[in-house]
C-alpha cells in the first residue's frame, strides 16, 4: 500500500504562484510514476502532469505547459507541483496519484493510489 498526502493549496490572485507538495509513504519503492490531476466543480477530473519516479522525466497537459513544473525529491518521497502565472481557470481541487506500473500515464483510471486533494482557488 502507498499513502499520499497533498499540501500547499490556497487562495492566490491571478498571475501568482503556488507550490503543492505530495508526500508518499508506505511501499514507495513500488511506484513507477506520480501524476497530478485536478477537478473543478461540475467538471471531470483532468490530467495536469506526471513525473517518472526514478528517471524524473515529465509530461504535461497543454493547458499548463510552460506554467507548471513537476519535480520530485526521492529522499523525501515527495513530489512537487510548482504553479506559476496562475489563471482563474486553474481553480480546482488538485490531487496527486501514484501509478505502480506506468511512469508517465495521463489517464486517471490506471493510477493505483490517490491523495485526498487540496483546494487551489485563483481570483481574478
Amino acid at each position: 500500500q502507498v499513502q499520499l498526502g497533498e499540501s500547499g493549496g490556497g487562495l492566490v490572485q491571478a498571475g501568482g504562484s503556488l507550490r503543492l507538495s505530495c508526500a508518499a509513504s508506505g511501499r514507495t519503492f513500488t511506484i513507477y510514476g506520480m501524476g497530478w490531476f485536478r477537478q473543478a466543480p461540475g467538471k471531470e477530473r483532468e490530467f495536469v502532469g506526471a513525473i517518472s519516479w526514478f528517471g524524473g522525466n515529465t509530461y504535461y497537459a497543454d493547458s499548463v505547459k510552460g506554467r507548471f513544473t513537476i519535480s520530485r525529491d526521492n529522499a523525501k518521497n515527495t513530489v512537487y507541483l510548482q504553479m506559476n502565472n496562475l489563471k482563474p481557470e486553474d481553480t480546482a481541487v488538485y490531487y496527486c496519484a501514484a501509478d505502480l506500473t506506468r511512469p508517465l500515464a495521463h489517464d486517471a483510471y490506471g493510477y493505483d493510489y490517490w491523495g485526498q486533494g487540496t483546494q487551489v482557488t485563483v481570483s481574478s
